[in-house]
């Protein structure tokens, strides 16, 4: 069942076209990933989805259905009501995603409240599942200031505090970019099984090929405010039809593995 459809969508910036065109479909519990270099637009329809554009950047045509809704006609007031809820995000600058001066389980809370009419011991067990899900001390943390933790454990914060309300969507833009890259893994393999557990859709933002590849049931190749390509991971990666996307996929590194090698270790070819 088709969660979210976005056909012809446009994005100008101060009335220059930087978004052009973009039509996909995310089914409940797929996982599509936008692939393509910096500044293809990948960020700028993720945000477009959710309400999310600079003042500067307008929507000038197209639709984004979310359900039954399309949300390019909802007001501020009616996008607060699903963001966060229906629809939830996981930035790559997990640091400014918190406010530093507030403890992680009042941040929660708060945000429960936004949207919930639980009381103060319901919306205290929530919060500290959800940081159990991520793999999180979930009581520590809870009480636990942002400057306390260290990089992998705040985006895992934020990823609890975004998949706490059980969204539909969750839409995941470079969340392991300023990570290093075993806390990355870890911190994908979190997202994917908590995309198991709750079966939302995830939308997921990167310039990492070989997470595309792990992690993806479609890939949309972007480039230069266009989507040139998509198709099933299968397709894309091993039978990809427009030139740049055939670029990229060569310009990925050969990887072999040598007879003595353990399971984890990988040696360039």
């Amino acid at each position: 069942m088709s969660l979210l459809t976005i056909r012809h969508l446009d994005i100008s910036f101060r009335d220059k076209p930087i978004v052009r065109n973009i039509n996909f479909t995310v089914r409940q519990g797929e996982w599509l990933t936008l692939i393509g270099e910096s500044g293809s637009g990948k960020s700028i329809t993720a945000s477009a989805i959710g309400g999310l554009l600079p003042k500067e950047m307008r929507i000038t045509a197209g639709c984004i259905l979310f359900g039954n809704k399309d949300l390019t006609c909802l007001s501020n007031k009616e996008y607060r009501k699903i963001r966060g809820k229906e629809i939830s995000y996981v930035f790559q600058d997990y640091q400014n995603s918190l406010t530093p001066f507030m403890k992680i389980g009042k941040q929660m809370d708060e945000m429960i409240q936004a949207h919930c009419s639980f009381n103060k011991k319901e919306r205290r067990e929530i919060a500290l599942q959800a940081l159990e899900d991520v793999q999180l001390p979930a009581k520590r943390v809870y009480d636990s200031y942002p400057f306390q933790l260290s990089g992998g454990q705040l985006q895992r914060a934020s990823i609890a505090m975004a998949v706490m309300l059980n969204p539909k969507l969750l839409i995941a833009d470079e969340p392991t970019t300023a990570l290093d890259s075993i806390t990355a893994a870890h911190v994908l393999e979190v997202i994917a099984n908590i995309q198991a557990s709750i079966n939302c859709a995830i939308l997921f933002i990167t310039h990492d090929l070989r997470q595309a590849r792990k992690y993806s049931d479609t890939i949309a190749v972007m480039k230069q405010g266009e989507i040139v390509e998509i198709g099933t991971k299968e397709n894309i990666i091993y039978h990809p039809c427009h030139p740049y996307t055939k670029q990229l996929w060569n310009a990925v590194p050969l990887i072999r593995r040598s007879s003595s090698a353990k399971e984890t270790d990988l040696i360039l070819k």
